[in-house]
C-alpha cells in the first residue's frame, strides 16, 4: 500500500512567541515532554515495520509546536530517511535548531518545510541556516506569512536564497487581501492565489481517508487534522479497512496541508514529487 501519513503528537512547545500563532511560547511539562517521545517513537518503529508489510511511505511530520530542537525528532527523521520503503520523510520548522544533524540523514528522502518568522529570529542567522541546508543538498522550502510588516523581509529572502530554492506565502488567517495586495505577493510566489482564498470543498472527492491520513500521538487515524470523525487505529491495522476514496465533509478547505489533496484542484501536478514539502515540481514556476 502507498500511504501519505500526516503525524501531529502531543508536542505543542514553542521558542517563538509569534502573535498569529495560539502555541507561541508555549511551555510542556517534563512528563508532555516524554510522553511526545514514547508517542513518536512507537510510531517509527511502526514505521520501520510498515515496509515489512509490502507498505511504501511519504510522512509529514506537523507538530503544534517545534519539533527540531528536540533530539528525538531529529533522530527519528534520520533513522526514518535511510528506510527504502519510506520515500519522503518532512516536517515543518521554524529552523531554530542546529542543521548538522542533517548530515546523518538520506538527502534523497528527507526534506524540510520551513517558515521564516520575522521578529522572532535575526534574519542573518535564519538566512545562514537556509545557505547551509542548501550547501549540504538537503531538501527544503522557505516560507512567510503574509502580513504586510513582512513584505520587505519576504522580498529580501527572495534575493537571498538561491534560486532554485521556493518561497511560499501563506495567507494570513482573517485578513483580506485586495486584487493589488494579492499581486504583491503573487510577485514573489506565483501560487499564492492557491492561498488567498478557503477552498469550496463540500462534496468534492479528496484524498485523504484513501491514500492520505493524519495520526496522533495515541495512533488515531482520521482522514486529515481537519475532520475529527476516526477511521480506526494505525497500531492495530484497524484504519486499513476504512480507506476508501470519499468527499471531504467540510464546507470549505484553508490550509495547505488539506486543500492540497483536494481532487479538484492541480496541485499534485503543481508539486509533483514535493508535495509533502511544498516544493513545486520544476520550480522555478511562472504561472499559478
Amino acid at each position: 500500500m502507498d500511504l501519505t501519513i500526516l503525524y501531529r503528537g502531543p508536542l505543542a512547545s514553542c521558542d517563538y512567541d509569534c502573535p498569529y500563532c495560539p502555541f507561541a511560547k508555549r511551555r510542556d511539562s517534563r512528563e508532555q515532554l516524554r510522553a511526545d517521545r514514547e508517542a513518536l517513537e512507537r510510531f517509527a518503529a511502526w514505521a520501520t515495520a510498515a515496509g515489512e508489510a509490502g507498505d511504501r511511505l511519504k510522512i509529514l511530520f506537523t507538530p503544534w509546536g517545534e519539533g527540531l530542537v528536540r533530539s528525538w525528532y531529529r533522530r527519528t527523521l534520520v533513522e526514518l530517511s535511510r528506510l527504502s520503503h519510506v520515500e519522503r520523510v518532512a516536517i515543518q520548522t521554524n529552523l531554530s535548531c542546529r542543521t548538522e544533524w542533517t548530515a546523518e540523514a538520506d538527502p534523497e528522502s528527507l526534506a524540510l518545510w520551513c517558515t521564516y518568522h520575522p521578529g522572532q529570529t535575526p534574519y542573518d542567522r535564519f538566512l545562514a541556516k537556509c545557505r547551509d541546508l542548501a550547501g549540504r543538498g538537503v531538501r527544503f522550502s522557505v516560507g512567510v506569512v503574509g502580513l504586510p510588516g513582512h513584505l520587505a523581509d519576504a522580498r529580501r529572502l527572495r534575493a537571498d536564497l538561491p534560486e532554485r530554492v521556493y518561497l511560499w506565502v501563506n495567507a494570513a488567517d482573517g485578513h483580506t487581501y485586495t486584487d493589488e495586495e494579492a499581486g504583491v505577493w503573487t510577485d514573489l510566489d506565483p501560487l499564492f492565489p492557491y492561498s488567498r482564498h478557503p477552498h469550496r470543498s463540500a462534496g468534492l472527492p479528496c484524498r485523504t481517508g484513501a491514500s492520505v491520513v493524519s495520526v496522533d500521538g495515541d495512533g488515531t487515524v482520521r482522514r486529515c487534522h481537519f475532520v475529527k470523525a476516526e477511521l480506526g487505529n494505525l497500531y492495530d491495522g484497524s484504519f486499513r479497512a476504512a480507506l476508501r476514496p470519499r468527499a471531504c465533509p467540510l464546507a470549505v478547505c484553508d490550509c495547505h496541508i488539506g486543500y492540497v489533496h483536494l481532487e479538484s484542484l492541480p496541485l499534485y501536478d503543481v508539486f509533483a514529487g514535493g508535495v509533502l514539502e511544498r516544493i513545486p515540481a520544476g520550480f522555478p514556476v511562472t504561472t499559478a
